[in-house]
């Protein structure tokens, strides 16, 4: 079972690595055009907006929540953790 929780890991971390690449590091560090509310709290919004659609049975076709909750929840982590050290 080690082994599987390590390869599922790995996955999680490359998703969100080429997402971030991507994006910009649009989670931690948003344009903010119309939304004035900090990165912790737009992360929040999309966590919402994906339990929505999860418990709506709304979801896109090619999407997968599962993965984008887990992504967003490591992100909100990272932010958090990110927050505190530049606090110090």
């Amino acid at each position: 079972m080690e082994a599987v929780i390590r390869e599922v890991c790995d996955e999680i971390k490359a998703f969100l690595l080429e997402k971030n690449r991507a994006y910009g590091n649009s989670a931690a560090e948003p344009v903010r055009i119309f939304s004035k509310v900090d990165a912790l709290e737009q992360i929040n919004v999309r966590i919402d907006d994906k339990l929505s659609r999860l418990a709506r049975g709304k979801e896109y076709q090619g999407d997968d929540t599962e993965l984008d909750l887990v992504g967003y929840l490591i992100l909100k982590r990272a932010v958090k953790r990110r927050q505190t050290n530049e606090d110090r």
